[in-house]
């Protein structure tokens, strides 16, 4: 009997997920890890962040797999290319999860260039450098999977959010673009678009605002990490391999209504 799991598994592959030390990143290399994959574990580079990652290595090597972490600031110059460099040196990487990200919510009217700058230093010019640097060996090796990690302010930015809507919005963009480009050398390039997900950056602000948020979700609840994982592996495993230049969204119908 034909094994309806084959095409998921990702053993001999390499997956790059920026931002796992926590989280969705967490949550999305853990699931790679599962299905065979060996992992680059990307965080910031602060002591607690190093802390946090090197918990998701241990824990997938304690079942077996084989993980690393890799510290790098997105907001530094260069960094896409140090991160690009010291991931290839361990292993060639055929899945790019480009999780990391930043929000400094803020009225528009009040927004800094230094505010500006990180936003866009972390959520796109890192990005590009990443993307420059990984997607055409992927090419050359007739194989690549890129998943760019979105949010529902692509489509409804929150008036408080205006700067990393716009970088949600752009990224997507590139996706599509490239999506286009790479799509008959083996490379698919797609959006994974979350919607209301629990986390810690947003936690307290849920506690006020996720009761009355939830009720307007048909789900009727908000998301959490885990509701990603199997988007996420069907977008990077042979499972998905004509699904190319795609925005989808996991956000229990937010945007249906």
């Amino acid at each position: 009997m034909t094994d309806p799991f084959a095409t998921f598994r990702l053993t001999g592959r390499t997956a790059l997920v920026t931002g796992a030390r926590r989280e969705i990143g967490r949550a999305i290399a853990l699931t790679l890890a599962g299905a065979g994959a060996r992992v680059a574990v990307h965080h910031a580079g602060s002591a607690e962040e190093a802390v946090d990652a090197a918990a998701v290595v241990a824990r997938i090597q304690a079942a077996g797999g084989e993980a690393a972490a890799f510290g790098q600031d997105f907001a530094q110059d260069d960094a896409g290319l140090h991160l690009s460099a010291a991931v290839a040196a361990w292993s060639p990487v055929d899945i790019l999860v480009l999780n990391a990200s930043i929000e400094l919510p803020e009225d528009y009217r009040a927004i800094t260039r230094e505010h500006f700058d990180r936003q866009i230093a972390v959520n796109l010019r890192t990005t590009l450098e990443l993307l420059q640097t990984l997607v055409p060996p992927m090419a050359e090796r007739g194989w690549g999977r890129v998943v760019t990690i979105g949010s529902v302010q692509q489509e409804r930015p929150h008036p408080a959010m205006m700067v990393y809507a716009g970088t949600k919005a752009a990224q997507l963009n590139w996706a599509l673009n490239l999506a286009r480009q790479f799509g008959g050398q083996g490379v698919t390039v797609n959006n994974l678009a979350p919607g209301a997900i629990l986390t810690a950056r947003n936690r307290e602000q849920m506690v006020a605002e996720g009761a009355a948020l939830a009720a307007r979700i048909p789900a009727g609840r908000l998301g959490t990490p885990e509701d990603l994982v199997g988007a996420a592996l069907l977008l990077c495993s042979d499972a998905g391999r004509y699904i190319n230049g795609q925005n989808l969204f996991v956000d229990g119908g937010r945007t249906a209504v």
